[in-house]
């Protein structure tokens, strides 16, 4: 392995560019300023990272979207109709689970800190599993309106903790391409979704239960199974990781150090709990933002996956045929946002990953409200890849944005939590917006979505003005006037606000 600079060293470089005036060319943390740790030994322990983490939590991430949005599935292979439900019942049911779900992210991630990560989710995921499998045998409206409820209670906390979870294993420009892969499992859930859910619509009869009562009793179990055996396959921090030699750990613990986000030092990355770690991120004005932004996600997501289905149905095909048809739709998704995110990390940007693309799904909105529906089956079918083409890696995008943008720990376990939680919200809305009165035309649903889109790439820009702006700022101020008006612990537990801290851009 090559030799690491010492601290004092890194420090002397790093002094020698601000007295040149460079930092101010700044927009985030450049190629100088990232630790020196790109050889071929620190590619490898990445790699057996990248092995032991990514993908267990893509799995978890499948079955956790799976089991929130297979209802879509079963509704069109008859749920509502043995279950009686009239009028805009199916959309209430849908529209309950975010309540709790939204609500309960900021307290799941303050547990989140308090216990190891692996056992935390262990209890959301049976906790879902078990109401999952429950939600397969209700007898009416009332029923389904309990689980639901209680699968928002379970599954509150897996998305902010996952995210959250990444960001402690990686720097700041390793974090958006592994987001990718584990984001881009909600597009395989789609996928795969369809193609589950057509192969269990077979199961018709089977111990005397409807099709669709197996989607859901099927995939509970499988996510019992799955959950269940957390404590011996998700690794919690890489300084208690077993798969990796105690020299690898040093490394990867020394590389995060180091990559603090600060022009010079450090931030505290074990910090202990502390009520101002709830009121910094409860009062920093840009996660409202990122909020906002989030809906551009959140509201046309939801609505899409409830609904894709029975949209593809009112084109003329069958129940089955439009099953498997959601299977394209999705996989697209997952190449835009897997490429997206590998092509942000290596610019070390974001603003521009989360606006452009969400203007790609508004364009399809607005092409899917012109077309004079359902005149044109084929071509509203190829606008509907706009959609997760654009609402994906947006907000993958989004997400590596703030977790970047966040310290200390603390601050972006909650920060995280907190946009997630309010971005969410926006499921209440994505949930209601097509109706099945105004199939197959749906222009509430197609008008909304292009709205919040244009509404989140809007914010995408003033989010990266107000970043410059403070960066420009910081970098007005020379070391050694931040060094004689604050001492070494108190720019320690600054994080983000430390003035030798520069957020990404």
């Amino acid at each position: 392995m090559a030799e690491v600079p010492s601290s004092s060293e890194k420090h002397d470089d790093r002094v020698e560019h601000v007295e040149a005036g460079e930092s101010k060319d700044y927009v985030g943390v450049t190629d100088d300023h990232l630790p020196e740790y790109h050889d071929k030994g620190t590619k490898k322990i990445l790699r057996k990272v990248d092995l032991r983490l990514i993908p267990m939590l893509t799995f978890l991430y499948v079955l956790s979207f799976l089991d929130r949005s297979n209802i879509g599935n079963a509704n069109i292979a008859g749920m509502s109709e043995d279950l009686g439900l009239v009028g805009n019942q199916y959309n209430i049911c849908l529209m309950v689970f975010f309540f709790p779900y939204a609500l309960l992210e900021v307290p799941c991630n303050i547990m989140l800190k308090l216990m190891r990560p692996s056992t935390w989710i262990c209890i959301m995921m049976l906790g879902w599993g078990i109401v999952m499998t429950l939600q397969g045998i209700v007898q009416g409206y009332h029923g389904l309106i309990a689980t639901r409820v209680m699968l928002g209670v379970c599954e509150a906390g897996f998305f902010p903790a996952a995210s959250y979870l990444v960001t402690t294993w990686y720097c700041r420009f390793e974090v958006q391409r592994r987001l990718s892969v584990f984001y881009s499992a909600a597009a395989l859930a789609g996928a795969f979704s369809g193609i589950l859910a057509y192969g269990i619509s077979f199961m018709q009869g089977v111990g005397g239960l409807e099709g669709w009562r197996w989607i859901f009793i099927l995939e509970g179990i499988l996510t019992v199974v799955v959950g269940a055996s957390l404590h011996w396959t998700l690794p919690d921090s890489p300084e208690t990781a077993s798969f990796l030699t105690d020299h690898e750990r040093s490394t990867l613990i020394r590389r995060l150090a180091e990559d603090s986000g600060t022009t010079t030092g450090q931030v505290d990355m074990h910090d202990g709990f502390r009520w101002s770690s709830l009121k910094a991120p409860l009062t920093e004005w840009k996660l409202y933002l990122c909020i906002i932004i989030w809906w551009g996600n959140a509201i046309p997501v939801y609505g899409f996956t409830y609904t894709i289905p029975a949209i593809i149905v009112g084109l003329g095909y069958t129940s089955a045929v439009s099953q498997l048809l959601t299977v394209p739709l999705y996989m697209s998704g997952v190449i835009s946002v897997i490429g997206l995110s590998v092509w942000a990390d290596k610019k070390q940007v974001r603003w521009c990953f989360v606006m452009y693309p969400y203007l790609i799904a508004a364009a399809g909105c607005l092409a899917l409200l012109a077309i004079p529906h359902p005149e044109y089956p084929g071509l509203t079918y190829f606008f509907l890849f706009f959609i997760p083409i654009g609402i994906y890696p947006s907000l993958i995008s989004l997400c590596s944005w703030i977790g970047n943008n966040l310290a200390p720990s603390w601050k972006r376990a909650i920060g995280m939590a907190l946009v997630v939680s309010g971005g969410n919200l926006g499921g209440l809305v994505g949930s209601n917006i097509f109706l099945a009165s105004q199939s197959p035309k749906y222009p509430l649903g197609y008008g909304l979505c292009f709205a919040v889109c244009v509404v989140a790439a809007g914010g995408a820009v003033v989010l990266k003005m107000a970043h410059e702006r403070e960066n420009r700022r910081r970098d007005g101020m020379g070391l050694d006037e931040v060094r004689e008006k604050y001492g070494e612990e108190e720019l320690l537990g600054m994080g983000d606000k430390s003035p030798l801290y520069r957020y990404v851009v």
